[in-house]
């Protein structure tokens, strides 16, 4: 059961990635939030209260800070979307994802067998590889610009929204079981004050939020998008309360793969050779963890 679940957010989780990333490429990381993330915690809360269960304030603050670090995360990630192409912005991304979980749940008491530490170990190396650009990163780095355009771009976004989301995992396991739905409530309500809190902060230095969205195509693929999160919310969820963290958030991490596909198919994007090499070993670090 933990697998099907796990792996079902993975499913949900890639296209729901790609569709956003679509959309952000056509306008900005915020315009596309500002669709996503209403429509998600309207989905939730719905689901939240037809499932039932106790609305109990510790584990809705258990899910609300999962949702800040979730939220934060979602700005990252479709940043780094808008700046790198996806086949490598996903695969960083859910693989500094899974690193944290695993830890967590070793730290707890979760034991894992020689095969996946080897896995995470594998996986630590393909992050470094599949992040390796192409360019003169060299000279940009010598002068401010340079610092600010390195720390801005997709693979390190991709890392940074990796880590956010490896804390999101972890906090909802934390938030426990026993209240239904309601600590993804508290998480897609704490999705909802990051994306204020950005939109304020760019207000108040005077930023452009970009282009608007328009059109129906463009919208509807914004609200699917947001919709196909929100339920990859509630599978990982209910796998990470039926079985080990590291398990579920491992398996919930496969995502990429989904995401990499349609990126192929709709973009042909390619991998320079020491990212395929990367993507190599991601996925055998992946299928090490996965088996162990």
């Amino acid at each position: 059961m933990v697998t099907v679940l796990a792996l079902s957010a993975a499913l949900a989780y890639g296209v729901a990635d790609f569709l956003g990333g679509a959309v952000t490429r056509r306008s900005t990381a915020l315009r596309t939030l500002t669709w996503c993330v209403p429509v998600g915690f309207v989905i939730i809360l719905v689901s939240a209260l037809l499932a039932g269960g106790g609305a109990a304030p510790g584990p809705i603050a258990w899910g609300f800070t999962a949702g800040l670090a979730g939220g934060a995360g979602l700005i990252a990630f479709y940043r780094a979307l808008a700046r790198g192409p996806m086949n490598v912005v996903a695969p960083v991304s859910a693989l500094a994802a899974a690193v944290l979980p695993v830890a967590v749940g070793i730290t707890r008491g979760e034991r894992l067998d020689v095969s996946v530490a080897a896995g995470v170990l594998l996986c630590l190396v393909a992050i470094a590889l599949v992040s390796m650009e192409a360019g003169d990163e060299g000279t940009a780095a010598a002068t401010a610009p340079g610092w600010r355009r390195h720390l801005d771009s997709g693979p390190l976004m991709a890392g940074l929204s990796g880590t956010c989301f490896g804390v999101f995992f972890v906090l909802l396991k934390t938030a426990g079981d026993g209240s239904g739905l309601w600590p993804i409530v508290g998480a897609r309500v704490g999705n909802v004050v990051i994306v204020a809190a950005a939109l304020l902060a760019l207000a108040l230095r005077g930023g452009d939020l970009g282009p608007r969205l328009s059109g129906r195509t463009l919208i509807g693929l914004a609200l699917l998008s947001g919709t196909l999160d929100a339920g990859a919310n509630v599978l990982y969820f209910l796998a990470a309360h039926k079985g080990m963290l590291s398990l579920a958030a491992v398996l919930t991490s496969l995502y990429p793969a989904v995401t990499v596909l349609l990126a192929r198919v709709a973009y042909t994007e390619r991998l320079r050779a020491v990212q395929r090499l990367g993507m190599a070993i991601a996925v055998a670090g992946v299928a090490l963890v996965t088996v162990g």
